[in-house]
């Protein structure tokens, strides 16, 4: 027999025996990267409960109301030291939260931008993740937010108020706590319109800040302005181009801002009158009047002397990277610092005691 044929016939053996053992070894191998996969994610989230020098922006969803696959609704996560905090909770946030790595339980408080539905739909789901994860809680979960978060609040623990039940019987008390259970509204006066962020949450370093932004008819509207030590991250909510945004954001590190493409949404627009869906189209139509382009967003970013900007609540959705340049459109033109295109997982750290800026993507 010729050596190149039995050299063949060794190979196809082999690779027949390699067929047979990965057939039979499928399961143990599965059990095993799957428990080391658990044990890095949970070894993760346990380092980021430790206190860090810096403060930590997760970007726990960068889409708005429109279908996207890719991204969750407008959230925002702190760390800021030993400091957790959220920032809206849209659909799927927490879900992403919780996916990145960031400790589950221990939330000090939520904020609400406005109550606009994509922006509070998932707030039942954040709090009740925070009442049983962790080490759980003893009182409800404080969350703030403009006038009517109390009717938004009250909604969601009564809806959760038979989950509430099952829990407690299933888990037992010393779990899911019954005095720790839903959350508890804050209602955050208005600010002046063009005062700038005002104080409303401190603790120690950490100082939480309000103002007002436009995004009428919604109103009021409020974005919000995270202090730590000497590192700045502010989140824009929704808005139009607004001076008063870039009175807040003045030197900050961070600036999230969100971010429409009027010729991209004039596209669908038009596609869909089209098509014969009108009530669609005028909506398209609607909510090119109240949000603020790329454009916008580089503006006030470079008028406020922030050093990074992220855009997130994007509009629309973006199924491809390859999307992102022309999503931009001139918006790199108006604005010298790091420009990205927010995706959902994305980590800016932001170390105390210095100008670095870190990007990470985690999902």
């Amino acid at each position: 027999m010729p050596f190149q044929r039995r050299l063949l016939l060794a190979a196809c053996f082999l690779l027949l025996v390699a067929a047979v053992l990965a057939g039979v070894l499928r399961r143990p191998i599965g059990e095993e990267l799957f428990e080391r996969a658990a044990s890095a994610r949970i070894a993760d989230a346990a380092r980021g409960a430790v206190t860090s020098d810096s403060l930590r922006v997760y970007l726990c969803g960068s889409g708005s109301p429109m279908p996207d696959a890719a991204r969750a609704g407008p959230c925002v996560g702190i760390l800021a030291g030993p400091h957790r905090l959220v920032i809206d909770a849209g659909s799927g946030g927490p879900r992403k939260l919780a996916a990145m790595g960031f400790p589950v339980g221990g939330l000090e408080q939520v904020f609400l931008t406005h109550l606009h539905s994509d922006h509070i739909d998932s707030l039942g789901e954040l709090v009740l993740i925070d009442w049983v994860g962790g080490e759980g809680r003893a009182a409800p979960l404080p969350v703030a937010g403009p006038p009517g978060v109390e009717r938004v609040v009250d909604g969601f623990n009564r809806a959760y108020a038979p989950d509430r039940g099952y829990r407690i019987v299933h888990h037992g008390e010393a779990i899911a706590q019954p005095a720790g259970y839903g959350a508890e509204a804050r209602v955050i006066p208005p600010p002046p319109a063009d005062g700038g962020a005002v104080p409303v949450y401190e603790d120690g370093e950490l100082t939480v800040s309000v103002f007002l932004v436009d995004h009428a008819p919604v109103a009021p509207a409020y974005g919000y302005r995270v202090a730590w030590r000497d590192r700045v991250a502010v989140v824009s909510g929704d808005t139009v181009y607004s001076e008063n945004l870039v009175r807040a954001a003045r030197d900050a590190d961070l600036l999230l801002h969100e971010a429409l493409a009027p010729a991209m949404v004039r596209t669908l627009r038009d596609a869909l009158d089209r098509e014969g869906a009108a009530n669609t189209a005028r909506i398209m139509d609607d909510i090119l009047d109240y949000h603020a382009s790329p454009v916008d967003a580089a503006r006030a970013a470079s008028e406020a002397g922030v050093a990074a900007l992220v855009l997130y609540h994007l509009v629309p959705p973006l199924p491809r990277a390859y999307l992102q340049r022309a999503f931009l459109g001139d918006a790199p033109g108006h604005f010298d610092g790091p420009l990205r295109v927010g995706v959902d997982g994305l980590l800016v750290t932001l170390p105390a005691g210095s100008d670095a800026i870190r990007f990470d993507e985690l999902l």
